[in-house]
């Protein structure tokens, strides 16, 4: 493996921070090496400085691409985080009280669980006509295995089991220990790339806002502008969601709490 430097460490810094507006800490250094060794190799590289060069040069937008999705982190599962579900099902049932449809957009969904356990809850309570859920990620890799649905049994263990009878085929032979989500659904959900520390296309409005443990990643600034640029995306009333160990304090004081990790437009 090709040794990277302190100087090329940082480098690498700011570039996913420029890029992503994702800050990689002291202890990502291995984390950027092993991931981009490969990359090195590939051009038949001698050093990360050269492989900057090539990011820089501008010659081919898809490696910039490529090198952002490595540096990516994805992590995540069906029905993350349950009590925001229960929230959810509840505003579809007051929504189908009112006969009004619900759109929701999961940001930086990585690989589709997220936005795929929002369209079985409103599936499930508004039935085939009145919903919307957008899902949207940085990495154009994730976003290619959201498409299919098509998940380790793993990666299903607090989803519900009357939906995943419904809504998810369960792999048999060489597919054993998978689950595939149903067509009919997948075809309901649409994916898009979107990077949020940039400004945002025309895509709102939305009823609620997913964005949970993503700020994570972000430092503050980035966090203010991020937060800011979603709340320009919100109906009057409606509702962002964040990760449980997150908070809006110092980042925005437009959005109303309602509970821990629940704010609402004014």
């Amino acid at each position: 493996m090709h040794e990277i430097s302190n100087q090329e460490f940082a480098r690498f810094q700011d570039f996913i921070l420029k890029e992503a507006g994702i800050t990689l800490s002291a202890a990502k250094k291995a984390l950027v090496s092993g991931r981009l060794d490969k990359r090195l190799r590939h051009f038949k590289l001698n050093s990360y400085s050269d492989y900057l060069r090539l990011l820089d040069s501008g010659q081919d937008p898809a490696e910039r691409q490529h090198a952002v999705d490595l540096l990516t982190t994805n992590e995540t599962y069906f029905f993350r985080e349950g009590s925001h579900f229960e929230l959810l099902k509840e505003c579809a049932r007051q929504a189908g009280d009112r006969g009004q449809s619900l759109r929701v957009w999961s940001a930086a969904c990585s690989s589709g669980e997220e936005p795929y356990s929002i369209a079985m809850v409103l599936d499930a309570v508004l039935g085939g006509t009145a919903w919307e859920v957008l899902g949207s990620d940085i990495c154009t890799k994730v976003l290619a295995r959201a498409r299919v649905g098509h998940y380790p049994e793993s990666r299903a263990t607090q989803l519900p089991d009357a939906l995943r009878r419904r809504y998810c085929l369960k792999g048999q032979g060489p597919q054993a220990g998978t689950l595939l989500v149903d067509k009919g659904l997948r075809q309901r959900v649409r994916f898009e790339q979107i990077n949020l520390n940039k400004p945002l296309p025309a895509l709102g409005p939305f009823d609620l806002i997913f964005l949970r443990n993503v700020m994570i990643y972000f430092n503050a600034d980035t966090k203010r502008q991020v937060v800011a640029r979603l709340v320009g995306q919100l109906k009057a009333g409606g509702l962002l969601l964040i990760g449980h160990s997150e908070t809006l304090n110092d980042i925005n004081d437009t959005l109303q709490p309602l509970k821990p990790s629940v704010y609402r437009k004014p």
